[in-house]
């Protein structure tokens, strides 16, 4: 069901297209003690033009030990298209499966997937299931661009979407719209999301490039719409930090073992500049200081980053740049290394 209607998407674009009806959408929200943002969370994707007070809401909740479960139910007795239910796995990826298999129905064609710390632009949700349903694409993905309120964040947030951070990738600030391997996941036609069984369980982190690799397998296609974008709130601390990408790297490795692909250039530079700086700091220690030399280049080039970072954002906050880049690069690369060496059924 659809119907042709004048949009104006968060980017500001204006266009005729047929717009899916609010009742087709299905939207996920995975939660765990997320009080602190729940309630503007929903509020920022249900309320807005075109209905999306209509759109069917779930929160899957991992079990949360504030009063995030409490405020859900508040918010539900208030919009009756809202839903909590249990997510025993506490896994986002099998809150958003439990969703779907457990609240979709006949007339759901499209799946949402939102998270509970974002910030969100109006309009959201429908503006995903448009982009969607109105080109050739199995999966639509958004653009994120990180935010930060702290001194460390707001350096963060500066360099993280850059090639040195996120090694460039197209949903990370991204200004170009296309058709790629990968996105930070927005919305799923659920014909296809059923076809190749939704996410993987077994996989704590990079359960979306996984998901990606298997409907492109499946002869899907993935639109990355830049007009389309929501901010993200960075990680609080470099040990945060440091955890968070120790996940990626492991879950990186975990996609590369499970389907035997090769690791992409920017995917093998973490893990060549962690080895050579091991290798550096022994060879140094023990055998000739001049050892130290591509250690010493390294960190250079972090220190480098930090004096960019204090110049452009005219701020001495910028000196966490260079830690945040160790934080990033260092851990992945770890986190990396430790999956290929465990295995790929490794916890």
């Amino acid at each position: 069901m659809t119907r042709l209607i004048e949009i104006h998407s968060p980017s500001g674009d204006v266009s005729l297209r047929p717009r899916p009806a609010p009742e087709t959408v299905l939207l996920v929200i995975p939660t765990l003690n997320e009080e602190a943002h729940i309630e503007h969370t929903l509020d920022q994707l249900l309320r807005g033009r075109y209905g999306a007070e209509r759109v069917e809401t779930v929160v899957a909740d991992g079990g949360s030990t504030d009063r995030t479960r409490a405020l859900v139910t508040a918010y539900a007795e208030r919009n009756p298209n809202v839903r909590l239910i249990d997510n025993p796995r506490r896994l986002q990826s099998a809150a958003v499966n439990l969703a779907v298999s457990s609240c979709a129905r006949p007339e759901h064609r499209v799946l949402v997937r939102c998270d509970a710390h974002a910030i969100y632009p109006p309009g959201y949700v429908l503006s995903v299931a448009n982009s969607l349903m109105g080109r050739e694409a199995d999966a639509l993905a958004t653009v994120m661009d990180a935010v930060g309120e702290t001194c460390f964040e707001r350096a963060l947030a500066a360099i993280v979407d850059t090639p040195l951070g996120s090694g460039g990738s197209g949903h990370r600030g991204g200004t170009r719209s296309g058709y790629v391997d990968h996105g930070h996941h927005a919305g799923f036609r659920l014909d296809m999301w059923r076809k190749v069984g939704g996410y993987n369980e077994s996989f704590a982190a990079n359960e979306d490039a996984e998901l990606d690799h298997r409907i492109s397998l499946a002869g899907g296609r993935i639109w990355l719409d830049a007009g389309i974008r929501m901010k993200y709130k960075v990680r609080p601390s470099p040990a945060r930090l440091a955890r968070q990408y120790w996940l990626y790297g492991r879950g990186r490795a975990q996609t590369v073992t499970t389907h035997g692909l090769r690791p992409r250039l920017r995917q093998r530079i973490p893990v060549i500049a962690l080895v050579v700086n091991i290798l550096s700091l022994l060879g140094g220690a023990l055998l000739h200081p001049a050892l130290f030399l591509p250690l010493a280049v390294y960190l250079l080039t972090l220190c480098a980053a930090s004096a960019y970072l204090v110049l452009r954002m005219r701020s001495a906050c910028g000196l966490w740049g260079g830690v945040a880049l160790f934080a990033m690069q260092m851990f992945w690369g770890a986190g990396y290394l430790r999956q290929r060496l465990a295995g790929p059924g490794a916890r």
